[in-house]
């Protein structure tokens, strides 16, 4: 399955360059630019942890090209884990 591959190579640069995934919240394909996914990670977790302070959750916009390897990505948003998100 497309989207499965997708999530995993998505899953695999963050892990491996930014920092674990949190979740996916969305892909989406446009048969011109490639793919879309959302994904949220928890930023600074230990810190956080440390000073007894609720989670950060990042919002980052993930890119892929037609052949599923990640172009670009940038951190849309950050939160509070417990806050209610809002949709890009």
């Amino acid at each position: 399955m497309e989207i499965k591959e997708i999530m995993n190579n998505v899953t695999d640069f963050f892990n491996n360059h930014i920092a674990p995934l949190h979740k996916i919240t969305s892909v989406e394909m446009n048969e011109n630019e490639g793919w879309r996914v959302i994904a949220e990670v928890i930023e600074e977790k230990e810190y956080m942890k440390k000073y007894a302070k609720d989670e950060m959750l990042g919002t980052y916009e993930v890119l892929l090209n037609n052949d599923k390897e990640v172009t670009s990505f940038s951190r849309k948003d950050i939160r509070y884990r417990s806050a209610i998100g809002q949709e890009m």
